[in-house]
């Protein structure tokens, strides 16, 4: 049902890739991670012609070159390649997104610029700041009004879309596919503990560090034991010597399923009541000392629960995962008689001819028959 903000997370792909270039030296050439400068370059050098002519708007290639370098910026940092036809697939996105913008109400404008005020919160929030959030957008040559612009548009074109497809969904329907599909509603037991970890290995290489390292180790987590079990903060006392990165800084804490972990951990955090505090416990990893805060038992989900970490009920996440499916069906088609109205017209001949292979792909996928379970949205 939703376009999923496709085409400002491929240009926060690039921002991110930056980000971690600028972390994990050496660094990618100047090009690879700064997707927008790429753009700007091919713009320099073949000028900035549009892709695609309609009636009410067009396409440049630049339009179209600031998203895909963004995305093969992330791609090439993670030692990836896009996928063939990418660029077909976001040319598709930007003709969608601005035929449903001449449709689009000043509903849907509210409603996009509300979705697009989230999005963004989300992405400050993961790089921590609002100041470290604009370094890294000025990093890849982005302003956050570019950002924001491109996200609205598309929040905007989310709901013109699904405004207009009208997709009904009813109780009966959530209800039956909960019911045919009820192991998808089981969860594990879970368990929330916290630790403290003191590295054996290097964390690079995973090789063993040097025996007079580790037996200062088990000195000093003893020690830390004897602080914990003296009254001290396991939250402040993991902040301060835990040496896992993934935990420290929100005091160690963990929350997980079976068969996630280590098993000497898994054990040990299973087997103890509340509250309770392990002694140390020895895993490939190095020497932990544990508590255990509250167990879950393994439980079916009710159609009133919540999804895990949302605040999307279950009925709520079936139902748009439903009215998802049967959008896949009609949008297709949808579209394409939109580009007809508005006379779309692609002038590049490569890029004409990956899109008539785009679409053929799309309507081949929209008369297949579903069979995956729907996402929550």
């Amino acid at each position: 049902m939703k376009l999923k903000l496709f085409l400002s997370a491929a240009l926060m792909a690039g921002v991110i890739s930056t980000q971690a270039a600028t972390e994990n030296a050496p660094a990618l050439p100047a090009a690879a991670v700064a997707g927008t400068n790429t753009a700007d370059a091919m713009k320099q050098l073949f000028g900035d012609p549009a892709v695609v002519n309609a009636t009410g708007f067009t396409i440049k290639r630049s339009d179209l070159d600031e998203i895909v370098s963004g995305a093969k910026a992330n791609a090439a940092a993670q030692g990836q390649q896009l996928p063939q036809g990418f660029d077909a697939q976001v040319l598709n996105k930007l003709i969608s997104i601005q035929l449903l913008l001449q449709k689009a109400t000043d509903a849907d404008r509210l409603e996009g610029k509300k979705t697009s005020d989230t999005e963004y919160a989300a992405l400050v929030k993961r790089f921590g700041s609002e100041e470290a959030f604009q370094r890294q957008l000025s990093a890849a040559n982005m302003t956050v009004d570019q950002l924001r612009a491109k996200a609205t548009q598309e929040a905007t074109a989310n709901a013109a879309l699904k405004r207009m497809l009208n997709i009904n969904v009813t109780d009966a329907e959530v209800t039956a596919y909960y019911s045919n599909h009820a192991a998808d509603f089981e969860v594990p037991e879970t368990v929330k503990a916290r630790h403290i970890l003191l590295l054996t290995i290097d964390p690079e290489t995973r090789s063993p560090l040097g025996t007079n390292v580790v037996s200062a180790k088990r000195t000093q987590i003893e020690d830390i034991l004897k602080k914990v079990r003296a009254g001290g903060d396991f939250a402040a006392l993991a902040k301060q010597y835990s040496e896992d990165p993934g935990s420290k800084d929100t005091g160690g804490e963990y929350t997980f399923p079976r068969g996630q972990m280590d098993p000497a951990f898994e054990a040990a955090a299973f087997s103890m009541t509340n509250n309770q505090i392990s002694d140390v416990v020895t895993t490939t990893y190095g020497f932990h000392i544990i508590q255990t805060l509250a167990k879950t038992p393994a439980h079916k989900l009710v159609l009133t629960d919540k999804v895990p970490q949302s605040e999307i009920t279950i009925a709520a996440s079936v139902k748009d995962g439903l009215a998802g499916l049967k959008a896949r069906k009609v949008t297709p088609d949808f579209i394409k008689k939109l580009r007809v109205e508005y006379k779309v017209e692609i002038t590049d001949p490569t890029l004409k001819a990956e899109d008539q292979a785009f679409q053929a792909q799309a309507d081949a996928a929209a008369a297949a028959p579903d069979t995956g379970a729907p996402a929550a949205q």
